[in-house]
């Protein structure tokens, strides 16, 4: 799933999410979620950031040397993930994906809800994302 975290920052500023043949973007109408999701090299993968958060994980992820515990990924197979990142997906300029809205690429879908962001892949593996509580599955 490294090859998220090398996402670089896009600027576009649209009434719905950002969409290309290989990158998307949005965040939470809250704005306390940011997430990324993206084709690289065949594989999907996506991301989501959280501003604030109060922490479900607290334990450092394994040989990580960077930032830890706002950032979770998953990729098109294999469970979801705390991500180990030294950039952000969070852009102010994100568009906004409504409450009850899902979004899809590469295999990967994400949805938003007054409760939170969930992705998940075809396996049905990925993470749920809330400032309150955050899970990984």
């Amino acid at each position: 799933m490294q090859s998220l975290f090398r996402l670089t920052a896009v600027s576009l500023v649209l009434s719905a999410p950002v969409m290309a043949q290989d990158y998307l973007t949005f965040q939470s109408p809250t704005g306390n979620i940011h997430c990324a999701m993206g084709i690289w090299n065949g594989q999907a993968d996506a991301r989501c950031d959280l501003a604030d958060l109060v922490p479900s994980y607290t334990k450092e992820p394994a040989d990580c040397d960077l930032d830890w515990g706002f950032a979770f990924a998953v990729g098109r197979t294999g469970k979801g993930a705390l991500a180990c990142a030294g950039d952000t997906v969070r852009d102010p300029g994100n568009p906004v994906l409504p409450y009850g809205e899902a979004v899809s690429l590469g295999g990967i879908s994400c949805v938003s809800a007054k409760t939170g962001v969930t992705c998940t892949n075809a396996e049905g593996h990925g993470f749920s994302v809330a400032k309150a509580k955050q899970r990984i599955f």
